[in-house]
């Protein structure tokens, strides 16, 4: 008795297989694309945060040459956009800013001048044209977050605002002198803060919460 023997095709599994290693790739595919989109999301995030903080820096650097020309330093109530009074928690709802409440304002492309080709340049500006810095500066807050003299209270008998001490004198007559140059008068030294922040965007959006808003202090101590 002969046993018939029946050839199997493998046409049905070759292409099962062609079928699966598709959908493999394709999940592996679009994994890809998205683990890139997120990376990407995440740098671009960072990068707005770091220029963001760089603005912020920038008003404090804006504030001290302001403080160095002598401004007036009537105290006021401070009126700013998106940097908040109260986003400080060292300061108190009876804040004062020195002159006149005045409160810096502008973008770092009136700031910073672009280098490179006519294009990179005018990428650049742009590109700093959408960020934003603001600044106001006080009397440096007392452990009470006292910033106004007036209304500072006493501490260890007596008031810190403004806080102020004797530093020897910034000017001499000549150097030829040596290094001691310097004359042997004192001067009082008084000390203020710089309340700095800078955003993403135009003002009004970073006002109203839209954008995030990078805060910075910085204390600085000028020869009167």
């Amino acid at each position: 008795m002969k046993i018939k023997k029946y050839k199997k095709s493998e046409k049905g599994f070759a292409i099962a297989l062609a079928l699966i290693m598709l959908v493999v790739m394709s999940l592996m595919g679009t994994t890809l694309v998205f683990v890139v989109a997120n990376d990407h999301k995440k740098n671009a995030y960072v990068d707005t945060d770091q220029q963001s903080f760089y603005a912020a820096e920038t008003g404090i650097a804006q504030a001290r040459k302001w403080l160095a020309a002598g401004p007036d330093m009537t105290l006021i109530k401070p009126n700013p956009g998106f940097c908040s009074t109260e986003s400080f928690n060292n300061l108190n709802t009876s804040v004062k800013a020195i002159g006149k409440g005045w409160v810096g304002t502008n973008t770092l492309d009136n700031i910073i001048t672009p280098t490179g080709t006519t294009e990179e340049k005018k990428k650049e500006k742009e590109r700093l044209k959408k960020f934003s810095y603001e600044y106001f500066v006080t009397y440096t807050p007392d452990p009470n977050n006292d910033t106004d003299p007036a209304l500072a209270k006493k501490i260890g008998g007596k008031k810190l605002v403004p806080r102020q001490k004797s530093v020897s004198a910034s000017t001499g007559v000549s150097v030829t002198e040596g290094t001691s140059y310097k004359s042997g008068d004192t001067s009082m030294a008084t000390h203020y803060t710089i309340f700095s922040c800078g955003c993403k965007g135009e003002v009004e959006k970073c006002k109203k919460g839209e954008n995030k808003v990078i805060r910075l202090m910085a204390n600085v101590i000028l020869v009167q």
